[in-house]
């Protein structure tokens, strides 16, 4: 029988910690147009993602995708590494 993955919200975004084992947080810039002042704002969201083989460095760009709870806070998971941090 063939799987049937449900469509996953993804994100990229630029690892800001990684202080924590398997974990790292990961911070999501996005532009919203303000509608009184009409300029873009830019806005940025942190999530927490499992990163199982502790290889994302602060500072990475990555593609994180939304699971399933795995812990209180951490519902996303890191797919790949799109882009490392220079050192």
């Amino acid at each position: 029988m063939e799987e049937k993955k449900a469509n996953r919200k993804t994100r990229v975004g630029t690892v800001a910690s990684n202080k924590m084992e398997k974990t790292v947080v990961v911070v999501v810039e996005r532009l919203v147009h303000h509608p009184k002042y009409r300029k873009f704002v830019r806005r940025r969201n942190k999530f927490k993602a499992h990163d199982a083989h502790n290889a994302c460095g602060v500072g990475d760009r990555v593609l994180i995708e939304e699971s399933r709870p795995l812990s209180k806070d951490k519902r996303w998971v890191v797919v790949k590494i799109l882009e490392k941090a220079a050192i």
